[in-house]
């Protein structure tokens, strides 16, 4: 409950706020963004009752967020983007097992503090939440499991970054971006035969993203 206490909040501030923000060197307030993003999870997981360890692959997608500027120095990012995995119960005593793949949609929102938005070279910091939700498990051919399922979740995202303009007079500028989103699943394995195996799955990816952006 927290999470979607915190999550309408943001939101909420958003709506409220959004009317009275103008940028004082006349800059609009929109910003969008677009990225190629490195989805890096990093696993911990707690399977029952057969023990061991979940691992997914890195990806490399694209990502678009889109901003609002409250003035020169805060704002609220929506961050969109989908990501698709290829999942393994390691080191289980049954051994490996792969669990196919599986694709997230994992919109977040940041509100952000911009440290220097009047010059070239623009860091900033965030933290905001995230809603994943796990869609379209795909098992692999001959798997001997009948189905995967994944619940979505909540969680906090934590976020840095810079902006470095093209030129001191651009509109147009660089992004370099990292964040780390707190991303759990509760996952429900068929397993046929071998009954019911369930896992609390901690995906907890870095984010690193490369890309442009203009301000509008």
């Amino acid at each position: 409950m927290k999470f979607k206490t915190l999550a309408s909040v943001l939101l909420a501030s958003t709506i409220f706020c959004a009317p009275a923000a103008f940028a004082a060197d006349g800059e609009g307030p929109w910003q969008i963004r677009v990225r190629a993003l490195v989805v890096s999870p990093d696993d911990s997981s707690t399977i029952t009752p057969i023990g061991g360890d979940t691992d997914h692959s890195t990806q490399v997608v694209p990502e678009l967020d889109i901003s609002y500027f409250f003035n020169d120095n805060l704002s609220a990012e929506l961050i969109l983007g989908v990501t698709k995995h290829d999942g393994a119960a390691i080191n289980t005593a049954l051994g490996d097992v792969d669990l196919g793949s599986v694709w997230l949609l994992p919109p977040t929102v940041t509100l952000q503090y911009h440290f220097a938005p009047d010059t070239q070279f623009n860091p900033y910091i965030g933290a905001g939440v995230n809603y994943t939700i796990f869609f379209s498990e795909d098992l692999p051919n001959g798997s001997p499991l009948v189905s995967v399922d994944h619940d979505s979740s909540f969680g906090v995202a934590l976020q840095a970054g810079v902006d470095i303009k093209m030129n001191p007079d651009s509109d147009w500028f660089w992004n370099l971006d990292v964040k780390k989103v707190w991303m759990n699943t509760d996952t429900t394995v068929d397993a046929g035969a071998l009954g019911i195996v369930t896992a609390d799955v901690n995906l907890d990816p870095w984010l690193i993203g490369v890309g442009i952006g203009k301000r509008f």
